[in-house]
């Protein structure tokens, strides 16, 4: 199930892809948001990713060689922190995280945790009820 990920992750991710308490946690680099977002939809294919497999993917190479098309950008991101790929901002949720934390430290208001919300009703049933890995569109 997780071959195909692994496979196009091959030659460009460099870090470590390995079980732990019943997850695949991918934690390493690539070179190119690109190869994030390359990566980051072949994980998505997996029909169970979101309680599945927790990765930590960074950027630390230069811009995307290619552009990235909108759809891509807003439904990948890294698993830590906020991207900004073609005028759309997500965000991976990290273990802690609460909907109106990621509005304070993304958007500078705690209140606006609804925004978020109804912005990813398309996988939030519940503003209370994120898990790690979880990729937000912000507004």
């Amino acid at each position: 199930m997780y071959q195909y990920a692994q496979q196009v992750a091959q030659g460009k991710f460099h870090g470590t892809v390995e079980e732990q308490n019943g997850k695949l946690v991918w934690k390493g680099t690539v070179q190119t948001e690109q190869e994030r977002n390359e990566i980051w939809n072949a994980i998505k294919t997996i029909p169970t990713w979101q309680n599945d497999i927790n990765a930590d993917i960074q950027v630390v190479g230069g811009p995307t060689v290619a552009p990235t098309p909108p759809a891509a950008a807003s439904a990948s991101s890294g698993a830590s922190g906020a991207s900004s790929s073609s005028g759309t901002r997500t965000y991976t949720v990290q273990s802690g995280d609460t909907l109106s934390a990621i509005a304070k430290s993304q958007l500078g208001n705690a209140n606006a945790y609804m925004k978020i919300f109804e912005l990813n009703k398309d996988q939030l049933s519940d503003p209370d009820k994120i898990k790690p890995g979880q990729v937000l569109r912000l507004p």
